[in-house]
């Protein structure tokens, strides 16, 4: 049996038990809440964990592009959710392709990529399953939720192409990620951007009904983020309730997460393994730790709550910060270390971080290694769509 001091570095490491404990903990809390959890697999990128959602009672799959549409539908998943304006005929022709082997829908959200989508599928005889995006308040893509006529027109003019069919809305409450207000606990702001990502969502619902474009018994209302998941609760509006959530990244969580406290350091299942190679003192009485994770391996990604460039453990089992350690710089292949004062790391020895933002290990090092304690139980490979869509071809 493999144990992790025979890893190479760098490495990303998943604590089995940490990442069964998280993906028990939202599917109660979708069942609870009576919604289906169609989780984001953006975050993983690999077969395994998408079967193991389903077998704990996941609904169906989300992904941000077609690439991971085409490798997951290639690994046996047969509905599929791009969450993504969906814009082009490369795009649509692979999907088309795709919809002869699996449930396949994704948003839109102008009335440019309408048009241009229902030329494409009505003209091979199809009708794709379109959702329409709304802006519930990240400002990213998305029709506002509040722009009644341009949700009517956007929705209607879906109805009307012959191509196309609208089953639902779609949003993603991205400004869960900046944190709480100035009087605002950070379980506060999370209870108010996710109180606001469902009621946004049912008023442009309602607002469609209104103009009988949308009946609560045929329509979809999909949520999604890892922090507004964690404090969501469903209501009823005219008859409409959320239908469904997407969270992703809370099957790893992250130093993020925790401090939007949408869980504990405890619950943090993901760690990259590096290893210490080389050292020297600052001249100021400490030292600095340089370590074989840089960029490619750890990201540069900042964001509310984070100090540096992830966070290095000195227990791992516990997720016990190292004493005075911040990861204060990253280039490409080197991670520098800071450790104020004096330090016990010799040259050789590992470090375990959590990553400031576990979506981005899965494209950077390509493969989990699946711990139960020391020893590795799996190795799980992200997925690589050109390869999947070859490998699947030359069976056939």
């Amino acid at each position: 049996m493999q144990t992790i001091e025979a890893l190479p570095t760098p490495a990303a490491l998943i604590d089995r038990q940490r990442l069964l404990g998280n993906l028990r903990e939202m599917q109660q809390r979708a069942t609870q809440e009576g919604v289906a959890l169609r989780p984001h697999a953006k975050t993983h990128k690999t077969p395994e964990l998408a079967r193991l959602q389903q077998e704990l009672g996941a609904t169906g799959i989300t992904v941000a592009t077609v690439d991971e549409a085409e490798a997951f539908v290639a690994a046996g998943l047969t509905d599929v959710r791009v969450a993504y304006p969906t814009v082009g005929i490369d795009r649509y022709e692979r999907l088309l392709a795709l919809m002869a082997q699996a449930r396949i829908s994704f948003c839109l959200d102008t009335p440019e990529a309408i048009r241009a989508a229902s030329d494409f599928f009505a003209a091979r005889g199809r009708q794709a399953e379109v959702l329409l995006e709304v802006d519930t308040g990240f400002g990213r893509t998305g029709v506002r939720w509040d722009d009644a006529r341009r949700l009517v027109d956007c929705a209607r003019l879906i109805q009307e192409s012959p191509g196309l069919r609208l089953i639902g809305l779609l949003t993603h409450a991205g400004q869960a990620y900046h944190g709480p207000g100035p009087d605002e606990s950070p379980a506060d702001a999370l209870r108010r951007v996710a109180a606001e990502e469902r009621d946004r969502l049912l008023a442009a619902a309602v607002t469609l009904q209104q103009a009988g474009l949308a009946h609560p018994e045929r329509f979809e209302l999909s949520v999604g983020s890892t922090p507004t998941a964690h404090y969501f609760t469903n209501r009823t509006e005219q008859g409409f309730r959320i239908t469904e959530i997407r969270p992703g990244n809370y099957v790893f969580h992250d130093v993020m997460q925790v401090a939007l406290g949408s869980c504990t350091r405890d619950a943090c299942a993901l760690t990259v393994l590096a290893r210490v190679v080389s050292r020297k003192p600052d001249g100021r009485g400490g030292w600095w730790v340089f370590l074989d994770a840089g960029k490619k391996a750890l990201a540069t990604d900042q964001g509310y709550g984070t100090r540096g460039y992830g966070l290095p453990l000195y227990h791992p089992a516990s997720r016990t910060p190292l004493p005075h350690a911040v990861i204060e710089r990253l280039s490409e292949e080197h991670g520098w270390m800071h450790v104020r004062g004096g330090t016990t790391l010799q040259i050789g020895d590992r470090v375990q971080i959590v990553p400031n933002h576990a979506c981005l290990i899965a494209p950077l090092l390509r493969r989990f290694y699946v711990l139960e304690g020391d020893e590795v139980v799996a190795e799980w490979s992200v997925v690589d769509a050109a390869s999947s869509v070859r490998s699947a071809s030359s069976t056939c």
